[in-house]
């Protein structure tokens, strides 16, 4: 299975999710994890997995994120299997604003993806993180949990 994780991180630990779940399945996937800076999203068509991360603004993924999610055509994303994940603070207002993960999740079924599991978030302590205890352990599960879903 060939496997795309796409993300942006802007203290570093959406970039340390992303890479812990690419560790996690690299055993029996061909894994490759990219900054959405550096994704093309015209080259999906030969993907079979398709996760993106991003950390929660507002209640949205990172500008870039957007554009990158506004870039993928239906065509490019049709039938492929699909997750999203976001890294954010417990707070009211998270549950105020919403998350990242929901809204990508949406985007990409929108563009014809298959969403194969719930959108996930992961938490940081404070508005740069680090990340809370526990949580590469938790991406590296859900990583694996998908693979286990495609089966």
């Amino acid at each position: 299975m060939k496997a795309l994780i796409v993300y942006d991180s802007v203290y570093g630990n959406t970039e340390k999710i992303a890479r812990a779940m690419a560790e996690a399945i690299t055993p029996s996937s061909d894994v490759k994890v990219l900054r959405v800076g550096e994704a093309n999203p015209s080259e999906m068509e030969s993907i079979d997995l398709v996760i993106v991360g991003s950390p929660t603004h507002a209640g949205r993924p990172t500008p870039a994120v957007q554009d990158f999610l506004n870039k993928v055509t239906q065509q490019s994303l049709k039938g492929i299997q699909v997750a999203a994940f976001d890294t954010r603070v417990t707070s009211k207002f998270a549950k105020i604003f919403g998350n990242a993960a929901g809204r990508m999740g949406r985007h990409l079924t929108k563009k014809g993806g298959v969403l194969i599991v719930s959108p996930e978030n992961f938490f940081v302590t404070g508005r740069e993180g680090p990340l809370k205890e526990g949580e590469l352990e938790r991406a590296a599960a859900w990583a694996k949990g998908i693979l286990e879903s495609k089966k």
